[in-house]
């Protein structure tokens, strides 16, 4: 009888092991995604241009001093960064982990972030954009700059978040009407355009504006993913949520949306890692580095 006990509980044990180790690994254990984004409208100067896609950190360390991720993002050699909001966390507001993150970034690539909702919703954004753009952070809340390489451009913009809106107006709305602001701001008009975003809901909307490229986040990759179902829940999607992850095209747009580094109200992921997505920019025609 104490024997069979025993085993029991030595089941038991390592049942639990397994299981904490399993939840800790899909938590944890970074995954990269790469892309490919050809287009004709590239010039031949960003044919093989690197951007790495950050997105919901949610005060997350990775490690001591966010080294695990700084050296992922290291490895894949980038010559940007774009970063999707909700760099921190409402609910527990500690914006350390994030600057630090973003300070170690800067040493690889320039970085460029919108806001997510989490950083309306602190209701201090802007003790913390200031803290960002005196690191040298690119905050693009409406706005458009021009990336150059030699003679030759392209064209990135960012919107704000829809929360940080008039209460009487729609999201889609706001949205609109902060893209509108963003490409009115824009010099080259028919340049290759990058939108930062951090709702992939609003996709249809994005691709009203025919723009190129877009990158979002906000969906956690549905949280849990599921075999051939995808994710499972996401807000402003509700169950089983179209866009989670991945690519997705409409009216010459591409979007991508990552799946996110941390997590918020739903303290774990299931077969959904936390991601860094790689994309590389080739222009049509050209030769390949």
């Amino acid at each position: 009888m104490k024997k069979k006990l025993k085993k029991r509980w030595l089941y038991i044990l390592i049942g639990t092991g397994l299981l904490i180790g399993f939840f800790y690994f899909q938590n944890n254990s970074i995954v990269i995604s790469e892309h490919t984004i050809t287009s004709n409208k590239l010039p031949e100067a960003f044919d093989g241009y690197n951007i790495i896609h950050l997105s919901d950190l949610h005060n997350k360390s990775f490690r001591d001093d966010q080294n695990y991720l700084v050296n992922k993002v290291k490895k894949a050699d980038p010559d940007l960064i774009v970063f999707t909001g909700d760099l921190i966390d409402s609910r527990r507001y500690d914006e350390e982990p994030s600057l630090l993150l973003m300070d170690k970034l800067l040493e690889i690539a320039p970085i460029y972030y919108v806001t997510g909702n989490h950083e309306w919703r602190t209701g201090t954004f802007a003790t913390l954009e200031k803290k960002l753009v005196d690191l040298g952070v690119h905050v693009l809340r409406n706005t458009s700059q021009e990336i150059t390489i030699g003679s030759e451009s392209i064209t990135i913009m960012g919107v704000d978040d829809p929360l940080n809106k008039n209460e009487s107006a729609t999201e889609s709305a706001v949205t609109k009407k902060n893209i509108s602001w963003a490409l009115d701001n824009t010099e080259e008009k028919n340049s290759f355009q990058i939108l930062l975003a951090h709702r992939p809901e609003l996709f249809s909307l994005y691709s009203e504006h025919v723009l190129d490229l877009v990158f979002s986040g906000h969906a956690h990759g549905g949280q849990f993913r599921l075999p051939f179902a995808g994710g499972l829940i996401a807000p402003d999607q509700g169950l089983f949520p179209e866009y989670t992850a991945g690519k997705h095209e409409l009216n010459n747009t591409t979007m991508l949306v990552s799946r996110g580094l941390g997590n918020s109200i739903i303290p774990v992921r299931i077969f959904n890692r936390p991601e860094i997505i790689v994309v590389t920019l080739r222009a049509k025609g050209s030769h390949t580095k």
